[in-house]
């Protein structure tokens, strides 16, 4: 029988090694590039003269308010100080640190040091996911010194808790969003010129969206408050936590695609991200709408902006390179659509979009009620993805069907669609001035993306009765000329597919 003594240095030599081995579990969990981006965060002169600045400004008003708050029996102004707290913070929250992610992976890729991060088997995701980490840990380093004095304008009068609450909440949401952008734009260009260029874009976008999220901030914490009701309010951070977090999977996963081999499945993600996405904006717009009575209003809404929003990110997914590595194709299959490729891509495309219009056509049919702006509604819906689809195949069409292999890589076709929808949107106009006609011709500019969807939502006017200007004769013309396009668009890429395959 063992002694007391024995059993208690039993025990402890237990408890230790259970310690131990969770210890290394955790250690072996944690990316070991946040430890190493984090010191070396802060030991940099960039983050101590941000910190020291931003507490020497928040001693500062602190100073003012009591000031003007110690004489007083009863001030308001807690609204004003917050502000001015908040600003102290946001300069910090939404340039600095979302620039100091950019110009981190950034210096990675022109120092030429990003292979030495990939031979630590880590990959794109982890080393993206602790450079990003490592940040938002210095953001809260920067929070934790900041949220005292936000706390302070609490007891100042004048602002409420949750207000407080709601406000840092949609900061940090927006910070995090602001991160992604800035290491998704770091991947973007190869070339110094456009590395370049993207720096400069990043840091105007910064500004503005500094300068467009302060005085949001401002007038709604002025007036909003008083206006929009709880229920209004739920709603609207709702929508922004969702589209905020939706942007931000699809960005790292783009990110991480860039900087992904090309022997890899590199286009899952992304793709993954996008279906994804349509569904969570399926779901958000199908309970807005059973949430406002069934109005047909929120079905043509949804199912415009979410057309042009395919449109925007499909520009990217159609225009892959052709073909895909040696390693990936004796597992790709013909529904195979998130596998590398730009016919996959394309296709992928198409069956977005075709269904996306199905689902919300159905709705607005199924609740006709009959009026004039249903009608216009329901043609919008279909012109929409119709125009997409035009102009997607059109480019591809044009860029792809040449033998040069830089007048179709991917960056060139997307420069070629860009440049047909602004031929396609002015050259008509123009065409029908010099006739003598009207700019708002309705054949001349019937495969015209600006000035077509505007008279797909005009009305005329019949013995004092509205009616559409547009029928559904005009759409069908317009369908069938995208579905020709998308067809030839698709013979050009599974041919290019063999051809780059035979090479």
């Amino acid at each position: 029988m063992n002694s007391p003594a024995v059993v208690v240095a039993e025990r402890a030599e237990e408890q230790s090694s259970s310690a131990s081995s969770f210890q290394e579990k955790w250690g072996d969990r944690l990316n070991p590039l946040v430890v190493k981006e984090v010191r070396q965060g802060l030991r940099t002169r960039v983050f101590w003269v941000c910190f020291g600045l931003m507490l020497v400004a928040c001693v500062v008003l602190s100073l003012i308010a009591f000031v003007e708050t110690r004489d007083a029996a009863f001030t308001q102004h807690g609204q004003g100080f917050f502000l001015a707290y908040f600003t102290c913070l946001s300069v910090v929250h939404f340039i600095v640190i979302p620039y100091s992610a950019y110009r981190s992976l950034a210096r990675e890729r022109d120092d030429e040091t990003w292979v030495l991060l990939v031979l630590t088997g880590l990959g794109p995701r982890k080393i993206l996911r602790g450079k990003m980490t490592s940040f938002l840990v210095q953001a809260g380093l920067y929070a934790s010194a900041v949220g005292p004095f936000l706390l302070f304008s609490y007891y100042l009068n004048g602002i409420s808790l949750p207000t407080i609450l709601l406000v840092l909440g949609l900061g940090g949401a927006w910070l995090l969003f602001l991160t992604v952008v800035a290491v998704c734009a770091a991947t973007l260009a190869d070339g110094r010129m456009g590395r370049a260029l993207i720096h400069f874009a990043v840091l105007g976008a910064l500004a503005v969206g500094w300068g467009s999220v302060m005085i949001s901030t401002g007038v709604w914490m002025e007036s909003g408050s008083r206006l929009l009701h709880w229920d209004d309010v739920a709603k609207s951070v709702a929508f922004s936590l969702v589209w905020m977090f939706a942007e931000a999977w699809l960005l790292f996963e783009v990110a991480v695609s860039r900087l992904s081999l090309s022997t890899e499945n590199y286009t899952q993600g992304p793709r993954r991200a996008v279906v994804g996405q349509m569904g969570i904006a399926l779901v958000g717009g199908l309970l807005l709408w059973w949430n406002s009575g069934f109005e047909s209003d929120v079905a043509e809404i949804f199912g415009v902006i979410g057309a042009l929003h395919l449109g925007l990110v499909c520009l990217f997914v159609a225009t892959d390179v052709d073909g895909q590595a040696r390693a990936l194709r004796p597992a790709t299959r013909f529904y195979s659509l998130f596998r590398p490729g730009a016919l996959r891509g394309f296709r992928l495309t198409v069956l977005l979009l075709v269904g996306w219009c199905a689902v919300w056509l159905g709705i607005e049919w199924a609740w006709d009620d009959g009026l004039t702006k249903t009608l216009i509604g329901r043609m919008m819906t279909v012109v929409m993805p119709a125009y997409v689809l035009l102009y997607l195949s059109l480019g591809i069409v044009v860029g792809r069907m040449g033998s040069s292999d830089r007048l179709s890589s991917p960056a060139a076709v997307r420069v070629l669609i860009g440049v047909l929808v602004g031929l396609g949107s002015g050259v008509p106009p123009l065409v029908a001035a010099f006739l003598g006609l009207d700019t708002a011709h309705v054949d001349l500019n019937l495969l015209n993306p600006v000035v077509g969807m505007n008279l797909f939502s005009s009305t005329d006017y019949d013995d004092g009765m509205s009616r559409a200007l547009m029928s559904w004769r005009h759409v069908g013309i317009v369908v069938a000329v995208s579905l020709i396009m998308a067809f030839l668009a698709d013979r050009v890429l599974s041919a290019r597919e063999k051809w780059a395959h035979r090479s």
